[in-house]
């Protein structure tokens, strides 16, 4: 991971679950660090938790509006540089998940966090990457943005194909201007996301299915490959889980 000293990472959601595992996994390889996202406390606690040669630094951020987006990378830029490398990993879903019972302000809110976020993000730090022809985003998508399924729900699943086109489609734009773009399809991982789900989750469920520093290890791998590799995208799921 020595390739990985010094670059600058910017994380959304990194205050818990996936993005919290990849913060502490990067900046405990020598990159500098920040995370952003709703709570202050939560990032703090991460922050606080790593032994890094450079602290990992915080900002709050709410990916759904626009001049958060501008404050938290305008921050990252003051404080670090420029990003060599982002990070998507905010994102939410909702309780109630079928179309008969979901309402239409559901629908905006997980498409705003979601999708929207995570173009606004994009949208931040591509031009300084295209610039200096480096740059690496890493979208935390789903299988639910591969596969519909019921798990998720409609506008999660929804969503999730929408990043998974997203990366996709800019990907194939930049990808003679030295920037790279990686989705990945996380199946069941044991974050808070799982205390929305309509149904409880045991602690035996969580015990069994991924952890965030399984995700946080096949991020830092990709991170560290050479500018001349690109991984488009990569499914991780529990052994358990059904991939069909």
């Amino acid at each position: 991971m020595s390739s990985l000293k010094g670059k600058i990472v910017a994380i959304t959601g990194g205050g818990t679950g996936i993005g919290a595992g990849i913060a502490t996994i990067l900046a405990e390889a020598g990159c500098r660090v920040a995370i952003g996202g709703r709570r202050l406390e939560k990032l703090q606690a991460i922050a606080d938790s790593v032994s890094s040669e450079t602290p990992i630094h915080c900002h709050t951020l709410d990916v759904a509006d626009a001049a958060s987006v501008d404050a938290f990378f305008a921050d990252v830029k003051s404080h670090f540089g420029d990003p060599d490398i982002l990070v998507n990993s905010a994102g939410i879903n909702i309780l109630k998940r079928t179309m008969a019972e979901m309402v239409p302000e559901d629908w905006d809110r997980v498409m705003q966090i979601n999708a929207t976020g995570a173009y606004r993000c994009i949208h931040a730090v591509l031009p300084a990457m295209r610039e200096r022809r480096d740059g690496l985003v890493i979208n935390i998508s789903s299988v639910a943005g591969k596969r519909a399924i019921s798990l998720g729900g409609v506008v999660y699943c929804a969503s999730k194909f929408a990043m998974t086109a997203l990366g996709t489609a800019i990907s194939n734009e930049v990808r003679d201007e030295g920037v790279r773009i990686t989705n990945v399809y996380p199946g069941e991982v044991n974050t808070p996301i799982l205390d929305n789900r309509p149904n409880p989750v045991s602690q035996e469920h969580k015990d069994s299915i991924l952890q965030p520093e399984d995700i946080a290890s096949v991020v830092a791998t990709i991170c560290a490959l050479p500018p001349r590799a690109n991984v488009p995208e990569v499914v991780i799921k529990p052994t358990k889980q059904e991939w069909v």
